[in-house]
């Protein structure tokens, strides 16, 4: 069911922006008087699955969802037509149109996904505000793995700032770091200031998400609110409500304790010290391969910690809602600047549809649906205004060299561009398709 779920809210998600996408193109062909043969939602090699006609377009939805089209009239695009362009020009095609009409309608898909990402941004924020957790209100530290331990953090350190700058977000503590090229955190640990650097290798490292920073809880009250899929301590007996007081008759202060006791003894059994209605009641327990007992506490992170909540008015939402738009535009550039580099080595987590499917939530959530949605539709716009042929950039590309030289490439040549771009996006398709084929394969 989660799965279903995860899939359901991709195809929705991929459906609305290429309906979006297309739709900048067509209306602004629309506008120019260009005819618009057709307009579909996902492709359709020789059949479609619905389809109607009004007026010039025909309308329809294929059967091959990896995106969508628009086919104008007089320009060679991915439907390969150049049997049209042989006939002489007509009034209503693309190809008759003055450079800068043509210069529009061809980024008319990038300004609308760009549009359609401050739009939700901005109905987001009025509808739910903003939540998060402030660095400053990490009041325990935080709890790192083997890797934050080799770089030189610990367990209970306060991070203050990161190269001398604080991050407001707790969560963005390592995209900062990546994004910005960080060289150095500066934490509090036992009353001291320490710096702790960060060697150029470790941003490839955190890019692959294989440094864990996150916020220390205590271990304490831990009320027994559910057991997981596979609950050992469910079938020795504990019971929902019961409070977990230590194990072995230990106590642990921090929850991370308490979780590196059990690693250190999954081999074999150990006693948990509950409280049941005020008596103390001791149950052995052989926890799971993995080192856990299949209990989870109850309460959240808003019960430990003083999140900062902040609500918009319709008017206030709209700046926000932009900025926010403009923030994740350039995160998103920064990220795929790291693409390139030799050290990070981000194209090997370059990731396809099982990816992108994945960053959606296993339940039902608007507003995690609407927020990726936006980054989506963020992604989808640069992605093509990518001065590569097949895609909107390179025909903007093309076209900005016919307004500069004031010399128009032959339609020969864009036919063969056209087929070398399609080429590299397959290609690309595959790697990134390919790569998440691998990473199944390795878990």
């Amino acid at each position: 069911m989660t799965i279903l779920i995860k899939i359901l809210q991709f195809v929705m998600s991929l459906s609305i922006l290429v309906i979006i996408h297309e739709l900048g193109h067509f209306t602004l062909a629309k506008l120019f008087k260009t005819r618009v043969e057709k307009f579909y939602l996902f492709f359709d090699p020789w059949f479609s699955l619905f389809k109607f006609k009004k007026g010039d377009t025909e309308y329809g939805i294929g059967w091959v969802p990896l995106g969508g089209y628009v086919k104008i009239s007089g320009m060679i695009d991915e439907s390969m037509d150049v049997e049209q362009m042989k006939l002489p020009p007509q009034p209503y095609e693309f190809r008759s149109k003055s450079s800068w009409q043509r210069l529009l309608i061809m980024t008319g898909g990038v300004i609308y996904n760009f549009l359609l990402a401050m739009f939700i941004y901005i109905m987001v924020l009025y509808t739910w505000g903003d939540t998060y957790l402030p660095t400053a209100n990490v009041k325990y530290g935080i709890v790192t793995d083997s890797t934050g331990y080799s770089l030189g953090l610990r367990n209970g350190d306060k991070i203050l700032t990161v190269d001398n700058l604080k991050v407001e977000n707790f969560r963005q503590i390592i995209p900062d770091i990546v994004l910005n090229n960080r060289k150095s955190i500066q934490v509090e640990r036992e009353g001291q200031v320490v710096n702790v650097e960060i060697p150029a290798e470790y941003t490839a490292i955190m890019l692959k998400g294989k440094v864990m920073i996150d916020y220390r809880i205590p271990f304490g009250p831990f009320i027994i609110g559910s057991y997981g899929k596979e609950s050992p301590g469910k079938s020795a007996g504990v019971l929902l409500g019961d409070e977990l007081t230590g194990l072995d008759d230990r106590k642990f202060a921090y929850f991370d304790e308490f979780q590196e006791y059990l690693k250190t003894n999954k081999g074999h059994a150990v006693n948990l010290n509950l409280k049941r209605k005020g008596e103390p009641v001791t149950i052995a327990v052989k926890p799971t391969v993995a080192g856990l007992l299949g209990i989870n506490r109850e309460g959240t992170a808003s019960q430990i910690f003083d999140l900062r909540e902040l609500k918009y008015g319709f008017i206030e939402s709209i700046p926000a809602g932009i900025s926010k738009g403009f923030k994740t535009i350039g995160d998103y550039l920064k990220q795929f600047r790291l693409l390139f580099s030799r050290h990070t080595k981000a194209y090997e987590s370059l990731g396809g549809f099982i990816t992108i499917g994945k960053i959606f939530p296993g339940f039902w959530d608007w507003q995690s649906f609407w927020n990726l949605t936006a980054f989506l539709s963020i992604i989808l716009a640069v992605m093509n205004i990518l001065p590569i042929p097949a895609l909107d950039g390179g025909h903007v590309m093309f076209l900005l060299f016919e307004v500069i030289t004031g010399r128009k490439p032959s339609d020969k040549f864009l036919e063969y561009a056209q087929y070398v771009g399609m080429i590299i996006l397959f290609s690309i398709l595959i790697f990134a398709n390919g790569n998440d084929i691998l990473k199944l394969f390795r878990k």
